[in-house]
């Protein structure tokens, strides 16, 4: 019987019916294989050029966005002062599976993210679910995200010089506006970074990651100084239950850390430094929320703490009795927000760089321009499309959506990193999961109990997605995917 990755005797590419459907969609694509063509596109290949720091700054740049800067208010009335062990829990939470991400980003150091880890376990169709999965996380959240950048720029520009962008240029139809023209220049602003390579958007990230994170800082050592003791005597007033539920909701403040393993092929030594990465920025991440909370209940009771996008501009007027500070953190929001998009940006092209060199999508996604090294085409189209999706249709319950997604995507990971264990596990791993299948279990349970908390809204948009992702592999992907083809040392 035919090994699922072997190409067949004759040497030649296997017609669609010389296997049986079940086969065909089970097929894995060998590991060996993964790595071998990664960098290599359709005329040129991906320049390696990121180090250690460039590929958490990634990571930070994708999950640090402006979720920090409003999303105490909706977490503190659940949890109180316990707020921080709430991050500590959301944060425990994630790292289950940045664990199982870090192990198989240094096993399969390749852009396709969790798409490709599921490909070499799991066979073609699940791998398929998986990157439709990720376009969704990765396409609709970017125009999802940009969406909001009007709002904080018009913050920005009415707190320094008194003036305001009209509401129809502002914002997307459905939300008083007719075309968001902000959310497409932040996309297109992202474009020109990422088109120039993956060395100069990787700079362009950090400094923003630099002056959001220095934000964050500052306004720990500004609110400290209303810092007391006694909003913290009664600690957990709405008991264990709360403290979940605040949990619930920050988790999705941790998404992102994944970013990393999408830049496996431009790398200089992605065995070594992705596992690194995701971990470090998960740690840097989780020292950030659980420092901001505090000193954020230490200068507020927690009763007084409402659902507002402000809270923590409230908190630095109250105690310095400024409104500079809000004007600050609008212009950090910006930034945090900018930052988000070239991260995501970036990490959705290369996702979709990976599904065309296996044949899943069209083969212009796997372009590479030999001078800049970067997928020119697929940066293009991918940045058009998601900035005309921000600018000029609602994205309503799709944008929320992208969390299933993402979460689905994550306990494929768990999956995953178990299956490759048995497997092969005399493989070479840089990185491996401690207690091994445990925390992967506990990360995969963890996803399908978020899943579960998600509004049956948000189920049936997903269901839709993914009916539409099936249809278009069994239309597309399933009759061209090159997994039948020999690989190049093959066929020669």
């Amino acid at each position: 019987m035919l090994d699922h990755g072997a190409p067949p005797h004759n040497g030649g590419p296997a017609a669609p019916h010389s296997e049986g459907l079940g086969m065909r969609l089970m097929r894995r694509k060998p590991v060996e294989r993964l790595v071998a063509e990664g960098g290599h596109g359709e005329g040129g290949t991906l320049r390696r050029s990121l180090g250690l720091w460039q590929l958490t700054m990634i990571s930070i740049g994708a999950t640090l966005g402006t979720g920090i800067f409003v999303v105490l208010g909706e977490a503190v009335p659940k949890a109180g002062p316990a707020v921080t062990l709430s991050f500590v829990i959301a944060g425990l939470t994630a790292l289950f599976s940045a664990l199982s991400y870090a192990e198989l980003a240094g096993t399969i150091p390749v852009s396709g993210s969790s798409y490709s880890y599921a490909y070499a376990t799991m066979g073609e169709l699940i791998a398929w679910v998986c990157g439709w999965c990720l376009m969704l996380e990765y396409g609709v959240s970017v125009a999802a995200v940009a969406v909001g950048w009007g709002e904080y720029l018009n913050e920005l520009l009415d707190g320094a010089i008194g003036v305001t962008l009209p509401a129809a240029l502002s914002a997307p139809p459905g939300d008083g506006g007719v075309f968001n023209a902000p959310a497409l220049i932040v996309v297109l602003l992202a474009m020109a970074f990422l088109l120039g390579g993956a060395r100069e958007s990787a700079r362009a990230n950090t400094v923003m990651v630099l002056v959001k994170i220095g934000a964050l800082v500052l306004f720990c050592a500004i609110g400290v100084q209303g810092f007391r003791s006694g909003n913290y005597e009664n600690f957990m007033p709405l008991g264990m239950a709360g403290v979940s539920a605040a949990g619930a909701t920050l988790f999705f403040s941790y998404i992102g850390f994944d970013a990393a393993s999408t830049a496996g092929e431009e790398a200089r030594n992605a065995q070594r430094d992705l596992p690194r990465a995701i971990l470090l920025s998960l740690a840097i991440i989780t020292a950030l929320y659980v420092l901001v909370a505090a000193v954020a209940v230490g200068a507020k009771p927690w009763r007084q703490f409402t659902d507002s996008e402000a809270t923590l501009a409230q908190i630095m007027r109250e105690v310095t009795g400024q409104s500079f500070w809000g004007t600050l953190l609008a212009f950090c929001a910006v930034i945090a927000i900018a930052s988000v998009v070239l991260t995501v940006l970036y990490g959705q092209t290369r996702i979709l760089f990976a599904m065309a060199r296996d044949g899943l999508v069209p083969k212009v996604f796997a372009r590479v321009s030999p001078r800049s090294g970067t997928p020119r085409a697929n940066t293009l189209i991918v940045s058009l499309f998601c900035g005309v999706l921000a600018a000029a249709v609602p994205l309503g319950q799709l944008a929320d959506a992208t969390s299933i997604g993402t979460l689905f995507a994550f306990a494929l990971v768990n999956i995953a990193v178990v299956v490759l264990r048995r497997s092969r596990p005399d493989m070479p791993r840089s990185f491996r999961v401690p207690l091994s299948p445990l925390l992967p279990a506990l990360g995969f349970g963890f996803c399908l109990w978020m899943m579960g908390s998600l509004s049956t809204v948000t189920w049936v948009v997903f269901g839709v997605w993914m009916a539409v992702g099936l249809v278009f592999y069994f239309l597309y992907g399933y009759r061209r995917s090159r997994l039948a083809a020999p690989a190049p040392s093959e066929a020669k």
